[in-house]
């Protein structure tokens, strides 16, 4: 692998490169270690509305980079309860920080189960290996 990444094993991820961690019945997302390095440097993110219903890997938010803008999908269905403010202000956040500081949504799960959708930190490794070895 030619560069590390932060993959925290407390998380679950997806394919696009989101995250999700639970927290009782609330998922905190954001995007990872190696979506937010690819993209480089962000300078806009468009946030989701605070009480909206969302399903599993439909967009929610989007994120502009010197690179390219990318939507973000939600990891899992329910309401958005809170957005990251901060972000409007501060994009680079989720460069800085985007496990903690730049995470972009808290949502209310609906159904537990999605997350048997979603894999663990040690898939999530092997599928970033994979993206690695194809470039």
């Amino acid at each position: 692998m030619s560069e590390s990444y932060d993959i925290p094993d407390d998380l679950y991820y997806t394919k696009d490169h989101e995250w999700v961690r639970i927290e009782r019945k609330r998922g905190v997302v954001g995007i990872t270690d190696y979506a937010q390095k690819k993209l480089r440097e962000i300078i806009y993110v468009e946030l989701p509305n605070v009480n909206t219903k969302v399903k599993q890997k439909e967009t929610i938010a989007t994120i502009e980079s010197v690179k390219a803008t990318s939507d973000i999908y939600s990891p899992i269905s329910g309401k958005i309860v809170e957005v990251n403010i901060r972000l409007a202000d501060n994009p680079e956040l989720i460069n800085e920080s985007p496990y903690e500081d730049g995470w972009i949504a808290k949502i209310e799960l609906s159904d537990e189960k999605e997350l048997d959708n979603l894999m663990d930190p040690d898939e999530y490794r092997r599928y970033i290996e994979s993206l690695e070895e194809e470039e």
